[in-house]
């Protein structure tokens, strides 16, 4: 009886060890949080989380003595030699809005919302702003068409990656100060577009 019992258990074990485990994509990070409200409904690093490095194609916003970057609706602010999750001051003006985003209509002015952040159209992009009175009960109206995903970039000079990102992070940069890029993704992507062309890349 003892021998059949560890030989049953032994096999059980076995069984578990080499049974598939769940895959990752379908486990959400630790350090993502869902965001549902308004029928959002996508996942974020949460604030104060520390990340290694910038996503590609993060946007430069100065406020203060350090500055803020953003990407993808989420604000990011150095912490040594890394980058931590934050959540913006008021007042903030970034040139773009993320791709996904939710627009309401409250007391008849739109709002656009993401990652519990809103924002209101300001001189030179979109402002970030306290939630209004009215946020609790507003609904989701139709949003315009999202941005295009971002461009799939060939270095046509040989530039490392290294080079690739510094020129993108001033390429980003130099598109901010473009009057005619401030209130329109499509203007500030082709800004970009044709500063990167300038450096030696071709953006498809």
């Amino acid at each position: 009886m003892k021998l059949l019992t560890s030989t049953l258990l032994m096999a059980g074990l076995l069984a578990a060890a080499l049974s598939p485990a769940p895959a990752l994509a379908d486990r959400p990070r630790d350090h993502m949080v869902f965001d549902q409200r308004y029928h959002h409904d996508h996942y974020y690093p949460a604030p104060g989380w520390v990340a290694p490095g910038l996503p590609r194609g993060a946007v430069v916003v100065r406020g203060g003595p350090s500055p803020f970057y953003f990407h993808g609706g989420v604000w990011y602010r150095p912490d040594g030699p890394r980058f931590r999750v934050v959540l913006p001051p008021l007042g903030l003006i970034v040139p773009v809005l993320p791709w996904a985003y939710v627009t309401l209509s409250i007391g008849g002015l739109p709002y656009f919302y993401a990652n519990g952040v809103y924002y209101r159209h300001a001189v030179g992009g979109y402002e970030v702003v306290t939630a209004p009175p009215e946020a609790d009960r507003a609904q989701p109206v139709q949003n315009v068409p999202p941005a295009r995903p971002d461009p799939i970039i060939y270095p046509r000079n040989g530039q490392s990656p290294q080079q690739q990102e510094a020129d993108r992070q001033e390429c980003n940069r130099w598109a901010t100060t473009q009057p005619a890029a401030m209130n329109e993704a499509s203007v500030f992507n082709r800004a970009v577009e044709a500063c990167m062309d300038g450096r030696g890349y071709t953006m498809k």
